[in-house]
């Protein structure tokens, strides 16, 4: 009931999740990213604890297979889940479980791994790898036009109702943290794409307004945040 893509931006060093579900909120158990670490996706009858776990792996030292391996061996229940990584040197890596839901399928791809299971088709992973892969500009538009495509390539195999965009650059916070976690009528990933159009400009300078308010351009403005 989930599709992601986790990604790394070689040129930034950002870190980024994308992902999309029919269950409500899915950013908020699935996504995890870490800066300077890695991203990850805890999907499939969701363990959130996994996210956390594959990230402190990483944090150690730990490749993104073993990252996943570890996250796997220590769960109770692997055969329900589906856990994507990617590495701070772009190495990818993916779990999916037997019982993992529906049709469920994975791609690997340049510095991104996607996912997915109760999918319409066994295609939309790919086609976020190939998506991700075939765009520029930052990240986020390289993880928004992924989540796209797999809209295009008919996305899960029911309606998707949530989703998320979480990306991570030098500082503890995100980078970016935007969610739709409920639409009753429309597309969740047309509501994030709006909101990514409007945020990323702005992106870099909340963060020197967090680091630096007098070099904030906007700094002292009514109604600033």
């Amino acid at each position: 009931m989930t599709f992601s893509i986790v990604a790394r931006c070689a040129q930034t060093g950002q870190f980024g999740v994308a992902i999309s579900s029919s269950s409500p909120a899915v950013a908020a158990r699935c996504a995890h990213a870490r800066a300077g670490i890695g991203a990850v996706a805890t999907q499939n009858v969701t363990n959130p604890a996994l996210g956390p776990l594959m990230l402190d792996r990483l944090a150690a030292g730990a490749g993104a297979a073993s990252a996943v391996a570890a996250a796997r061996d220590g769960d109770g229940f692997p055969d329900f889940r589906q856990l994507l990584a990617v590495d701070a040197a772009g190495r990818t890596a993916v779990h999916s479980g037997t019982k993992a839901l529906g049709l469920w399928t994975s791609a690997e791809g340049r510095d991104c791994a996607s996912g997915g299971n109760l999918l319409a088709s066994e295609g939309v992973p790919a086609a976020m790898v190939a998506a991700f892969e075939a765009a520029g500009g930052p990240l986020g538009d390289r993880l928004m036009a992924a989540l796209k495509a797999a809209i295009v390539a008919g996305g899960e195999a029911g309606p998707v109702h949530s989703a998320g965009l979480l990306i991570v650059h030098h500082e503890s916070w995100p980078y970016a943290d935007l969610r739709v976690d409920w639409v009753d009528e429309g597309c969740p990933v047309a509501a994030l794409a709006r909101a990514w159009e409007i945020f990323s400009p702005q992106a870099d300078a909340y963060v020197t307004r967090a680091l630096n308010p007098t070099a904030a351009p906007s700094y002292g403005v009514p109604g600033d945040q």
